[in-house]
């Protein structure tokens, strides 16, 4: 079918011949119809372009499975309510990771804190926490590393790690979340040794 007859057909059209064929092509059609609509609902909730860019890539994801679970009748208000829904988990997911960031630097807080009062036994405090990181960042899986590097160190978003890495974004968080978890069980059995 060329590009002018999909243009042409109704938005239920390019469901059914997306469902028939499991096709993506229709739905990329359906998804250029709406992306002023996903991208103005996700800035909306998000209040960050890049977040709201971010979100659109999976929301994209997301109405590819979602079409082929449920049945559509009316798709520019279903995709409206997939959109506020999936804009208002990410930010209780957002709400939760700071959260876990919060408690991860209330720790290095205190970390720092001990650190400091081991100038009483000549220890350099900020070299013994470098030692520390690079010693637990090697014991990381590949993955684990590398997206935490490109994250942190780098500043990338997670679009970009993802783009970088060649890995879907919830890989990335996956591995970002689970390495930095991964990093401060190491610490701290680091120091639980007295080392």
């Amino acid at each position: 079918m060329k590009e002018e007859e999909y243009n042409k057909l109704e938005d239920l059209e390019l469901i059914a011949i997306y469902k028939q064929s499991n096709d993506n092509k229709p739905i990329g059609y359906l998804f250029q119809r709406y992306t002023h609509l996903i991208l103005g609902v996700c800035i909306k909730y998000l209040k960050n372009e890049q977040d709201a860019q971010d979100a659109s890539i999976m929301i994209f994801e997301k109405i590819l499975k979602d079409l082929q679970k449920y049945e559509i009748k009316e798709f520019k208000s279903w995709l409206y309510f997939l959109c506020k829904t999936f804009c208002l988990m990410q930010l209780r997911s957002i709400s939760s990771f700071n959260r876990k960031e919060k408690v991860m630097q209330d720790y290095f807080n205190e970390f720092m804190e001990m650190e400091s009062e081991s100038h009483l036994f000549d220890v350099n405090p900020k070299e013994k926490q470098l030692t520390f990181m690079e010693d637990c960042m090697e014991q990381l899986s590949s993955d684990q590393k590398l997206c935490i590097q490109l994250f942190y160190l780098q500043e990338k978003s997670y679009l970009e790690v993802s783009n970088e890495t060649n890995l879907t974004l919830n890989n990335v968080k996956s591995y970002i979340q689970n390495g930095k978890r991964n990093l401060k069980n190491c610490i701290e059995n680091l120091l639980s040794k007295g080392i």
